[in-house]
């Protein structure tokens, strides 16, 4: 993955979903979808991002994320599988980029279907598990078996920032970390700071 060739998909990190979640803490969901979200946008990455029923049943995107993506367009569908809506599939053809980093509400649905679907397209993608959620650890355990039996890749937010950026001394690196927002970085930013002086 390089800042060239991959793209960040963002699938239904909406209000009414969040309040389903059960395999990971909210607070700390919502932290690192935000980070992911504002460490692309550091790195110069498209982002894309879509939510499903939004006005009929799962409400809008998080505040927090909504907030960070700015004046980012957020699509919505009907469709189950973001990848059989055209328009979600045309702003990804669009971007150019035939890396994808995905995360969604649910897991086991929202990231993974338009990660299988993007595969047999020719895409390469990669699930950015922590910026996911699902609705219980049985779904949880089910959706890794089912990506891993598939070859489907998975990963952190953070270590997907991090690799693309490359190198320390990228003159993004600190707005990287920044928006990473990974307090023992930012403590030891600090300690590196004092050192300097």
């Amino acid at each position: 993955m390089t800042r060239d060739n991959t793209a960040v998909l963002l699938i239904d990190h909406q209000v009414g979903l969040f309040t389903g979640v059960r395999d990971i803490g909210v607070g700390e969901l919502k932290h690192n979808v935000v980070g992911l979200a504002k460490a692309a946008q550091a790195l110069g990455l498209p982002v894309i991002a879509v939510t499903t029923a939004r006005d009929s049943m799962w409400g809008p995107t998080i505040p927090e994320l909504r907030a960070a993506l700015g004046d980012v367009d957020i699509l919505d569908r009907s469709t189950v599988n973001a990848w059989d809506e055209p328009r979600f599939v045309y702003k990804v053809k669009a971007a150019g980029r035939d890396h994808l980093i995905i995360a969604g509400l649910s897991f086991e649905v929202c990231a993974s279907l338009p990660a299988i679907s993007a595969r047999e397209e020719g895409y390469q993608p990669i699930i950015a598990l922590d910026a996911c959620g699902t609705f219980s650890a049985y779904k949880h355990e089910a959706g890794l078996a089912r990506l891993t039996a598939l070859g489907i890749e998975v990963s952190d937010y953070a270590t997907l920032m991090v690799e693309i950026m490359a190198d320390n001394a990228d003159a993004k690196a600190l707005a990287v970390y920044a928006a990473l927002d990974m307090p023992f970085a930012t403590l030891m930013g600090q300690v590196a700071e004092g050192f300097a002086r």
